[in-house]
């Protein structure tokens, strides 16, 4: 009988099912997006119900789709969101909050007091994180404090908390298994990423149970069966990662000093830098990149939090473009952006900057801009963020990078791949299959239960389908990267305001 792995992508606009040959190959695929929250400015929510629910729906539909039942898949494989946060009771399997989501910035002020309370060094030296919002501790402490009668619950061991895979799991589970990754743990601010355990001292200074917390596992083996009525019979769970790093791992980016960069809601960068965990400087993170067979795997990472959002924004906010696809026609209408600049920072800004109060904003406007000028400097804020990241990454591995694998949904925009590609002024690689993010779940699920022998059999798979080179003289670069950085310092000015 043909087997096939299925990976689940629970993506922060979307939830989406990928069925998989054994040469790496889209047999079938669903989605649906759910409902986005913003019950205050800067809360960003999801309903976790909704999560499960979405999640569950297209897994099933893939399935149908592909005419397969339980018994033809070998496993399944998820990655997911990551830092966004569920807290559930364990009983009822009801969340006692919405998920707050990673781009929520709530938790702002009492980053800002940990920061002043010089915990920065200690947090730093044990997760490779800075303080900020976007991690799931902070978030995780609001909920015990804000929801009535979470706290006492929690210190009673009656409620759960996971990250958006341990929530999966937990569902198709019902209730049995309740487990994360390596590497979705290392982005909570409360997992040693050099002992690769939950920290006692981390768990102290949030106040968080350890009872809460789930068992962490390798990112490549089987965590338990299913148990839901998706499937005919029992399925193995038997990957996970989060989703930058199942992109890194879908790349092939196995190798110390390969990077990838994912276009999708934000903008992710993670080069892979190997079995030693080192600690960079200028605002790179340090993060768990996978376990597999017995190896851990680390790598530095930079966060750009608002990228194909913009995208979304310019079609459901200013309403200029009726589809995402529409962006690049638009953009392609002028030569340039005819100088203006836009900073998209709606939920803060990311690598380099970690500054939770930034707000978007857009500069260099005269009569003469258009709706195609707004377009182009959209997409050039995409790019120039890259920039920032690349940069900073570079300086804290002390080594140029040759060459970028893109992937994520804004891939596909030829006219911001080849702009990327100038103004890094490196090769920019983009595969035959950018849905990387979903194919490196199911390449770990795959390796746990022997459909794929090893990693070596897997690397055949990947293959270019376009190569950016760079063409742009390297003055009009420069000259373009420097109005980017006078809008950025315009930002921070308006933000200390």
């Amino acid at each position: 009988m043909n087997k096939y792995i299925l990976s689940l992508d629970q993506g922060t606009t979307s939830s989406r099912a990928i069925v998989f040959d054994q040469a790496g190959n889209v047999v079938s695929l669903a989605q649906k997006e759910f409902t986005q929250h913003f019950p205050q400015a800067g809360w960003v929510e999801h309903d976790p119900r909704e999560i499960w629910s979405t999640q569950a729906g297209v897994a099933a539909e893939a399935t149908v789709k592909a005419g397969l039942n339980g018994t033809n898949i070998a496993a399944i494989g998820i990655t997911n969101q990551r830092e966004t946060t569920i807290v559930w009771n364990r009983a009822t399997g009801q969340p006692v909050y919405n998920a707050i989501v990673w781009q929520d910035r709530r938790t702002a002020e009492y980053c800002n007091h940990l920061r002043e309370t010089h915990r920065e060094d200690l947090i730093r030296q044990k997760t490779g994180l800075v303080i900020d919002a976007y991690f799931s501790a902070t978030k995780i402490r609001w909920i015990l404090d804000n929801v009535p009668g979470a706290r006492e619950q929690a210190e009673a061991g009656e409620l759960a908390f996971g990250t958006v895979d341990t929530w999966l799991v937990w569902n198709l589970t019902r209730g049995v298994v309740h487990v994360t990754d390596v590497s979705n743990a290392s982005r909570t601010l409360l997992f040693n990423i050099q002992t690769l355990d939950w920290d006692d001292d981390l768990l102290e200074l949030f106040t968080i149970p350890r009872s809460m917390l789930p068992q962490v596992k390798a990112s490549s083996e089987v965590y338990g069966e299913t148990k839901t009525t998706i499937f005919a019979s029992k399925v193995p769970i038997a990957g996970i990662a989060g989703d930058q790093q199942a992109a890194l791992f879908g790349q092939m980016c196995v190798e110390p000093g390969m990077v990838k960069n994912t276009y999708g809601t934000g903008c992710f960068m993670l080069m892979n830098i190997g079995t030693q965990c080192l600690m960079p400087s200028d605002n790179v993170l340090t993060t768990v990149a996978w376990k597999v067979g017995g190896q851990v795997n680390y790598a530095f990472e930079g966060s750009i939090f608002i990228a194909g959002a913009v995208v979304q924004w310019l079609r459901d906010g200013l309403g200029i473009i009726r589809s995402s696809s529409e962006v690049e026609t638009l953009a392609a209408q002028v030569e340039d952006s005819g100088g203006v600049s836009f900073v998209p920072a709606f939920t803060g800004l990311g690598t380099p900057h970690w500054n939770p109060y930034a707000t978007g904003m857009m500069i260099g406007m005269t009569r003469g801009t258009k709706a195609a000028h707004i377009a182009r400097a959209s997409l050039e804020a995409i790019a120039y963020q890259t920039v920032e990241v690349l940069r900073a990454m570079e300086a804290a591995a002390g080594r140029p990078v040759k060459e970028l694998r893109v992937d994520g949904g804004a891939t596909a925009n030829n006219l911001l791949m080849q702009f990327q590609a100038d103004v890094l002024q490196t090769k920019v690689i983009r595969p035959t299959f950018t849905e990387t993010t979903a194919l490196g779940a199911a390449y770990l699920a795959g390796l746990a239960v022997g459909y794929w022998k090893d990693i070596d059999e897997i690397k055949r798979f990947w293959k270019a389908e376009r190569v950016f080179e760079p063409t742009m003289a390297p003055e009009k670069v420069a000259e373009g990267f420097a109005r980017w950085q006078r809008a950025i310092r315009t930002v921070l000015a308006w933000t200390r305001m």
